[in-house]
């Protein structure tokens, strides 16, 4: 029997509940969003995530997310915390409690212990009659959802809205504390995010490999330099050492004729080509060569070049 049909029909009926869902988060966003993004931005502490079951899995997720993104973060499981994990929160810290109910008994000791030493409590719930809402600092309430699932028992779409919600606090708080990509990348040193945080510095070729020649010199040995470095160009300088043109292999095609060899490299390298300072990242610096559709980089400090990278550098490094 060919169930096709069917996995199909489950899967968009599955993805139709949980959109609807996630659109309905918008009445979430307001000023009690706002009040819990500004207290968790003022912490001096760490965020402090928490949940059970389904939730806690999303409560991993937000404290990984935050923690990478500029906001100090870390989960405690609610049940592991009332065997001793309660004394790792510290006063100055603030803490998350995922609960789709509000209800959950394994969170009623930590609603305790906010309360007796006085610590923020932030709650996502879609219960604003529930015990951990009543008990919250700021509560972040979201529509209560209908569960993907079609007996609207096991948590879906309500689990999918959690972490949404994580999502979009992290990001605003990212925008706040102005998080750059070379924090970002500070984070990240592994795997292909820390491959595209790499600089330009870090892989460029420099010294005796960069394709170079002066205005004045020859088309027929500038072309000798350009053929014997292999990076489908050459950089022209001046008595300065400042570049101010370049000869590509399209220069190359569109001007040769008869007296090309004796012509100067000024007369017909393309005058202020693009360049890139050492700081550039590889992610910024294959956008930049995508826009301007060139293949060659060369990285210079006012227009001094120290430098070069080809398209090829970056693609093999982030593939």
């Amino acid at each position: 029997m060919n169930n096709n049909k069917k996995i199909i029909s489950s899967a968009k009926r599955t993805l139709s509940r949980e959109l609807n869902s996630i659109k309905n988060l918008t009445t979430a966003f307001n000023n009690n969003f706002c009040k819990t993004v500004n207290l968790i931005y003022e912490t001096k502490g760490k965020v402090v995530i928490t949940g059970v079951g389904k939730s806690a899995h999303i409560g991993n997720k937000i404290s990984a997310t935050l923690t990478s993104t500029g906001t100090p973060s870390y989960f405690i499981h609610a049940t592991e915390a009332s065997h001793g994990d309660l004394g790792s929160i510290k006063k100055d810290d603030c803490v998350i409690a995922i609960s789709n109910s509000g209800e959950t008994s394994e969170l009623n000791n930590i609603i305790q212990f906010t309360r007796r030493f006085n610590i923020k409590l932030i709650s996502i719930t879609s219960n604003s009659k529930s015990t951990l809402h009543k008990n919250s600092t700021a509560s972040i309430l979201y529509k209560k959802p209908i569960e993907a699932c079609p007996l609207n028992l096991a948590p879906t779409s309500s689990t999918s809205m959690s972490m949404i919600i994580g999502d979009c606090i992290a990001i605003a708080l990212l925008e706040l504390r102005g998080f750059k990509s070379t924090e970002f990348k500070s984070l990240h040193p592994g795997g292909n995010i820390g491959k595209d945080l790499k600089y330009l510095r870090e892989i460029m070729h420099i010294g005796k490999e960069l394709p170079l020649a002066n205005m004045e010199e020859k088309m027929s040995k500038a072309l000798l330099t350009m053929t014997k470095k292999s990076f489908g160009c050459i950089g022209v300088i001046n008595n300065k050492n400042h570049i101010v043109g370049i000869i590509t292999d399209g220069d190359l095609r569109r001007k040769l004729n008869s007296k090309f060899f004796e012509k100067k490299a000024s007369e017909i390298m393309t005058k202020n080509p693009t360049l890139a300072n050492k700081e550039m990242l590889v992610g910024e610096a294959i956008n930049l060569m995508n826009t301007k559709k060139i293949t060659s980089l060369f990285i210079c400090d006012k227009k001094k070049p120290l430098g070069i990278v080809h398209i090829h550098d970056l693609l093999r490094l982030t593939s």
